[in-house]
């Protein structure tokens, strides 16, 4: 096998190579499913009620939920109703959001009752102890009645009763901010003759594991929260690992907290969080019930104990909306809840990610248009970026001017490859050249491009944001095909993520490789075929890798090409080097020489 088709095996093996190691790294979004989607309706069983503070555990109870009246609830930003049986809040819609960009498509529905396929809500309740029994507090099962109020609005509380015949009477009063935390005031008072020990709880429950799930590594889905300034997120695959917990009569994980906290599940846009009072010790429970398929995170706050004629009273907050980086930094430094901003999927490079997204925010702010911001964000990076990367394009150009030494470096070495090293490096130490320094940008944009990834992928900001013409979501990859010629022939492009897709990409995607094309021909191809063939395919590789990623994040890589296409090209013509961008260009399609036939009686 001679030479050049050992290095166009080599070329293409790599190239593969690539392409498989970056599929591992950044899957595509699985589209066929819209997590957001409105559930279908189907029977199933009621949640398991939270252990009980004293050495009794609550076994698991699984019923059948009658209907019972509802109270709506309408504000500017929800919609629904809450249950009387238990109180729940089980019946809530997002009205700034639908589940498609059809304007006519249904609300965003985040919490659903019993009864609907994957119920999932909101209850609290009181659990038993010293003499009283599980009937004696109110529970997922108690008939609230209505004090006052008949739809919770902000500004209109609502406030419900219920009395045990044994002289506990409960109350519940129940308020709504613009936005999308509810208030809990809960209310007990003895006329009895007896103290009466008891203990506060709220409960999230989840029945079976939600649909659209995307299991992708840079997203989190599943159980957040925070206990005495430690963050934790547990999928559900790892919440069905949970230790079994004899007194919880479930799988289970139990977190004392002393200060602060709160916890939840989040998706991918929306979240349902319990948050105690704040600066006063509770139990963080997160739990699975494997019988009755049902995830569920408590927080418990202490046990009480009220004498005869006395009242006591305990409040909790209770998140259901969008993660809405405003709404959310709002309750964090405006309400006290500590770290509440890192219920965003922030990942591993928080340092960056969250610096680019304000960046971003405030850009969007000022420019109005989502891609232009992207666009003006690239640019500040690159100008933040520019010492660094000044330097290694000057090292750059000045390691080209060290070619006709390193040549005769190389003549004078022969086959000695350790003096040539030693040469080498004099030559650099020599002429103040740093060999290393060209690899700089590459090495600052990775940990950029990531963070920026993560940004449009898991902020709702993102969501459904348009740029121009065919560009309406920019979380979402380039609808327009070559299938279709971009929308001039009558049929649809491919799915996204499809077979055709990968064969069929859009006009931005296009736009990458003919940038990355570009960036190339300010240099050479590379003398060695191997290393040519690599360049040669990596802008068309990256193409379509890229093909079926968020648009946002491919504007974001053709931005930067264009900008470093500039920088380079003026950081060369100022080191005397003028780049033959167009010479460059023919010489990649010029026909390569044959190599010669070996002669007669050789191999």
């Amino acid at each position: 096998m001679d030479d050049q088709n050992k290095n166009l095996i080599l070329a293409t093996a790599l190239s593969f190579l690539v392409i498989l190691v970056w599929f591992v790294l950044f899957p595509p979004e699985e589209p066929a499913v819209d997590p957001n989607a409105p559930a279908a309706v189907q029977m199933t069983d009621a949640a398991t009620p939270p252990a009980a503070p004293a050495a009794v555990a609550a076994q698991p109870e699984v019923a059948p939920v009658p209907e019972a009246p509802r109270l709506a609830i309408d504000t500017p930003k929800l919609q629904g109703s809450i249950s009387l049986l238990g109180g729940r809040i089980d019946d809530l819609s997002l009205k700034g959001y639908r589940v498609t960009q059809d304007p006519k498509s249904d609300l965003v529905r985040l919490l659903s009752p019993v009864g609907e396929e994957h119920a999932y809500y909101a209850l609290y309740g009181w659990a038993p102890g010293g003499a009283l029994q599980t009937g004696d507090v109110p529970d997922a099962t108690t008939e609230w009645r209505v004090v006052s109020g008949s739809t919770l609005a902000p500004g209109q509380p609502v406030t419900l009763g219920w009395t045990n015949g044994k002289g506990l009477t409960f109350t519940r009063t129940l308020s709504v901010d613009e936005d999308y935390m509810f208030s809990i005031t809960e209310t007990v008072e003895n006329a009895g003759t007896a103290p009466a020990t008891l203990q506060p709880y709220g409960v999230v429950a989840r029945h079976g594991r939600p649909t659209g799930l995307q299991n992708f590594y840079v997203l989190h889905e599943g159980v957040v929260g925070r206990s005495d300034g430690t963050l934790s997120e547990i999928k559900y695959d790892d919440l069905a690992e949970l230790p079994v917990v004899e007194r919880e009569g479930a799988q289970a994980e139990v977190t004392e907290a002393k200060t602060d906290g709160w916890l939840g599940f989040t998706d991918k846009y929306w979240m349902t969080t319990l948050i105690p009072e704040q600066g006063k010790p509770y139990t963080a429970v997160i739990k699975y019930n494997p019988t009755a398929d049902i995830y569920q995170t408590e927080t418990r706050q202490p046990a009480m104990t009220v004498a005869p004629g006395a009242t006591a009273e305990v409040s909790s907050r209770l998140f259901a909306g969008a993660k809405e980086w405003e709404t959310i930094r709002a309750y964090q430094n405006e309400d006290g809840i500590a770290g509440f901003i890192d219920s965003i999927d922030w990942g591993w490079f928080f340092f960056f990610t969250k610096p680019i997204f304000w960046l971003l925010h405030h850009l969007h702010g000022l420019i109005g248009n989502m891609g232009l911001a992207i666009m003006a964000l690239t640019l500040v990076l690159k100008v933040l970026v520019l010492p660094l990367a000044y330097k290694s394009y000057v090292s750059m150009a000045r390691m080209k001017e060290l070619q006709p030494e390193m040549e005769a470096l190389k003549e004078r070495a022969g086959e000695d490859k350790t003096k040539l090293q030693k040469e080498m490096m004099q030559l650099y130490k020599d002429k103040k050249i740093n060999p290393a320094a060209g690899c700089l940008p590459m090495l600052i944009q990775i940990p950029i491009f990531f963070s920026l990834y993560k940004v449009i992928f898991v902020t709702l900001e993102l969501r459904h944001a348009p740029f121009i013409g065919w560009l309406t979501d920019l979380s979402a990859p380039d609808p327009s095909s070559l299938f279709n010629l971009f929308g001039l022939l009558p049929w649809a492009a491919p799915e996204p993520g499809s077979f055709l897709a990968l064969g069929f990409i859009g006009a931005l995607p296009i736009l990458l490789g003919i940038s990355m094309w570009l960036q190339q021909k300010l240099n050479p191809a590379p003398a060695d075929p191997a290393q040519a063939m690599i360049f040669t395919w990596m802008p068309w590789v990256f193409m379509f890798m890229l093909g079926s990623f968020a648009s946002g994040l491919v504007l974001y890589w053709i931005t930067n090409n264009s900008i470093t296409f500039i920088q380079q090209y003026l950081i060369m013509r100022s080191h005397g080097h003028k780049p033959d961008i167009f010479g460059n260009i023919r010489a990649g399609f010029a026909k390569k020489p044959k190599p010669a036939a070996p002669a007669k009686g050789k191999k």
